[in-house]
């Protein structure tokens, strides 16, 4: 199996500017996850910026690194300039790697590549973990999957999705025994092709409500598969507190 991993880097941040450079115990960031895309034995890793101190930086540790334009929206808008830019075929998996997810598992990065090419019918392949607490079923920043029997996405929401009648009018204290409850994992892989599709569209009602970018896929009628993550992602660095916690666990090995 071959796959590319792309990783895109704004230097804008409203809670940590300049996140990708920030130094975490001798290296920068955006290091880290480069180094982390590399060890998925993925066939290139890009980090795509719009930034020249980001580029700068990624080309001091040697890495492929190409300038996007500073007009997208989002991390998806980013990877389809490069898949185009790069010229990447139609049937090219690429990875979306967040550049705040220094401590993304490797084996993660590499399963989502192989959950796109093992199910043909899928434009895009995701993550999923169980839910084992309650207050994470409804917090709002936690996002939901429903599947069906095949793992196809049926849904996504920042709900509490399902929702299981009898049990929760009883109570909404603990999970119900039956629970079927899944969080999403925010790592994505794509087929370049329908890159450039997505975003010649505009965003649908669904994806504007929820805040969601995946609903605009399958609103297009696309399909999404979600694989159980096969360990835990780790968690992404957006607040300084985040920061100093990351910080500390690198520090310790």
């Amino acid at each position: 199996m071959k796959f590319r991993v792309v990783i895109p880097a704004r230097y804008a941040s409203r809670r940590l500017p300049g996140k990708p450079l920030l130094d975490i115990v001798g290296k920068t960031m955006i290091q880290h996850v480069y180094e982390r895309a590399v060890a998925s034995g993925a066939d290139d890793v890009i980090i795509a910026t719009d930034d020249d101190r980001i580029y700068q930086a990624a080309q001091y540790f040697d890495a492929h690194v190409v300038m996007t334009s500073d007009q997208h929206h989002s991390g998806t808008d980013r990877l389809s300039e490069v898949a185009q830019m790069l010229n990447f075929s139609s049937d090219d998996v690429v990875v979306n790697l967040q550049g705040d997810e220094p401590l993304m598992p490797a084996s993660l990065i590499r399963q989502v590549a192989e959950n796109l090419s093992t199910y043909k019918q899928a434009s895009i392949a995701t993550l999923y973990e169980r839910i084992k607490c309650v207050s994470e079923l409804f917090d709002p920043h936690v996002v939901k999957v429903v599947m069906d029997h095949e793992g196809y996405a049926l849904y996504f929401s920042r709900a509490s999705i399902p929702w299981d009648r009898d049990a929760f009018s009883v109570s909404t204290a603990e999970l119900p025994k039956r629970s079927e409850h899944y969080r999403h994992v925010g790592l994505y892989a794509y087929r370049a092709g329908f890159l450039e599709e997505y975003v010649s569209c505009s965003p649908c009602a669904l994806e504007s409500m929820e805040s969601l970018e995946q609903l605009r896929a399958l609103w297009l009628g696309r399909r999404i598969h979600v694989a159980e993550a096969l360990e835990h992602p780790g968690y992404g660095v957006d607040t300084e507190d985040d920061l100093v916690r990351l910080r500390e666990l690198l520090s310790q090995g």
